[in-house]
């Protein structure tokens, strides 16, 4: 079905009355590719996200747009985890061993969001 030829190759130069048929065939094919990803998208993002992405028509475009917003969640997310980090405590009813695996899942969310802890 090849959807993703859009996302894959740039866009080509607009149809006009000088284009061959070779370049009508292209653009067309990116111009179906496009609107069918965009769609796709728009169908399968979260509804917090609808209102910043609605006004894109170009699949390059929009992905740009959805990937700002993530880079924004993950300096969210980077925070939560950093202040449950510190403010982490062992008590008496859990182990040690409990409290180590906890402070050590955190240390590795916040490697996968690339915020080195010592």
């Amino acid at each position: 079905m090849d959807i993703d030829y859009a996302i894959r190759k740039d866009e080509p130069p607009v149809i006009t009355d000088t284009s061959t048929a070779v370049e009508i065939i292209l653009y067309e094919r990116w111009e179906r590719s496009n609107r069918l990803i965009v769609m796709f998208i728009k169908t399968k993002i979260a509804t917090d996200l609808h209102g910043s992405v609605e006004q894109y028509e170009n699949v390059k475009d929009l992905l740009k747009v959805i990937d700002a917003q993530f880079v924004t969640l993950d300096k969210a997310l980077a925070s939560t985890l950093i202040m449950k980090f510190s403010s982490l405590k062992h008590t008496s009813m859990r182990g040690v061993r409990e409290h180590i695996m906890q402070m050590r899942d955190i240390a590795a969310q916040l490697k996968n969001l690339e915020v080195d802890m010592s």
